[in-house]
């Protein structure tokens, strides 16, 4: 297995720089994300330093761990440690005479990219924010109305609706759809993977733990094709190496603080998160008593960002 590190950076306009590979090398002709092989005794976070270093004339100075992919190529099996980096110190520029190019995320599709990357330019448009509906009796019974007042561009929405019947829930996953897609926001289904090809613009399934089958089985038995995200809710640290193993694009991890809708239920703490999704080998969104405020927190910890009901999209702590 070959140990190699991978960066997803961004710079203050929010694109994401990419490099294409020397035509000689592996693949040669593709577009990637900056990086390289881990060296002996050198730590991947090392790693990812030097190689931005050498290969672009930056120093990173701001990142955390975004993913883990593993590749089996006919030739060769690669193991990617993917870091985000946020901040850096220099210009960018090909140091080793490679073509670079600053890409909109929306315009990523337009390179051809290693079969090993795609788990990687699916993580490298996450947003911070994850949004989660409330039930629909929740908001006075008209969840669709509710939502008009708040969906904006650029949100990532799940629509929990579990008192609904399929019938029911469908006829609003295909309104919220339409609505998700005026507004340029992504909506996903909460369950009902088998919805997906009636629901146009569905971004994929959100899947509690217990809700996966066998490792074999995977994404295909859900039926999600290549381009659906796969999120399943995780509590603990062994659901989320499940998660991952599974094939999930990522995961919320929670209770992270008490909320009023479970006030029952401790929350597992910070530290505890912290301590969970540094071994995660997915991108990981803090669950439970969240507000906006609490995003630089939870990406201190290593997380992706936040996700939440009724505490994001107004509201207090849920």
């Amino acid at each position: 297995m070959l140990n190699v590190v991978a960066a997803v950076i961004h710079n203050p306009q929010g694109q994401i720089l990419i490099a294409q590979r020397p035509l000689h090398k592996h693949q040669g002709g593709l577009w990637e994300f900056a990086g390289g092989k881990i060296d002996d005794g050198e730590s991947a976070a090392q790693a990812l330093v030097r190689e931005l270093q050498e290969e672009l004339g930056i120093t990173a100075t701001k990142y955390r761990p975004l993913l883990t992919v593993e590749h089996h190529y006919v030739d060769k099996s690669v193991r990617l440690q993917v870091f985000r980096v946020t901040a850096f110190e220099g210009e960018a520029h090909g140091a080793e005479g490679q073509p670079i190019v600053w890409v909109d995320a929306e315009r990523l599709s337009d390179y051809t990219f290693p079969a090993a990357n795609a788990p990687i330019l699916k993580a490298a448009v996450l947003p911070d924010i994850y949004y989660i509906t409330p039930e629909p009796h929740e908001v006075g019974g008209d969840l669709l109305h509710w939502l008009h007042e708040r969906v904006q561009k650029g949100m990532w929405v799940t629509l929990r609706a579990k008192s609904l019947a399929k019938p029911a829930y469908l006829l609003l996953a295909q309104q919220v759809a339409a609505l998700c897609q005026q507004r340029q926001a992504l909506v996903f289904l909460h369950s009902h993977a088998e919805l997906l090809a009636e629901v146009p613009f569905a971004g994929g399934v959100h899947l509690p733990v217990d809700r996966l089958g066998s490792v074999d089985q995977g994404r295909a038995a859900l039926g999600l094709a290549e381009h659906h995200y796969l999120v399943i809710s995780c509590h603990n640290q062994h659901e989320l190496q499940s998660a991952w193993q599974h094939g999930a694009d990522f995961a919320t991890l929670s209770p992270v603080l008490k909320t009023t809708s479970h006030p029952e239920q401790e929350g597992i703490g910070w530290q505890q998160f912290g301590a969970w999704v540094a071994q995660a080998k997915l991108p990981v969104y803090a669950l439970g008593g969240m507000t906006d405020s609490d995003v630089p927190l939870a990406q201190q910890l290593g997380a992706q960002g936040i996700a939440g009901i009724r505490g994001l999209f107004g509201g207090d702590r849920r």
